[in-house]
């Protein structure tokens, strides 16, 4: 595709080359009553080219990097996502006994946790001994 772009951009200068060596013409250009440009023929054509040329190609440079900024901040999202679910944990099967197995002993009511040692307890058990 960038050959055929430089094959383009290759054709149109030697195009405007062979018109500005045929068209080497003064011209006068009045922009106001009392200002008046002298110019060449090729030198002006040259300016009304990069008059339009110039602004959009600006506007497309402008898209086109607001575009791939997107697109990286989409990449890295996906990236660190990937990496997220790569390093969650992975819980083993906890099918230790069959689903249709009954349990002999079914806990009715949660097991008692003993109190935690107070300070003064700790003390009182070591001037026991």
């Amino acid at each position: 595709m960038k050959i055929l772009r430089t094959i383009i951009w290759v054709l149109a200068a030697v195009g405007f080359l062979i018109f500005a060596i045929y068209n080497w013409q003064p011209v006068e250009l009045t922009l106001w009553q009392n200002l008046v440009l002298e110019t060449k023929v090729p030198v002006l054509v040259l300016l009304a080219f990069a008059l339009g040329f110039v602004p959009l190609w600006a506007y497309h440079l402008s898209v086109k990097w607001g575009l791939n900024r997107r697109v990286k901040a989409l990449e890295n999202s996906l990236k660190h996502t990937a990496l997220a679910r790569h390093h969650e944990p992975q819980t083993p099967a906890t099918s230790a006994t069959p689903v249709d197995t009954p349990v002999d002993n079914p806990v009715t009511k949660p097991a008692e946790t003993a109190d935690p040692l107070s300070p003064s307890d700790i003390a009182d058990a070591g001037a026991g001994e």
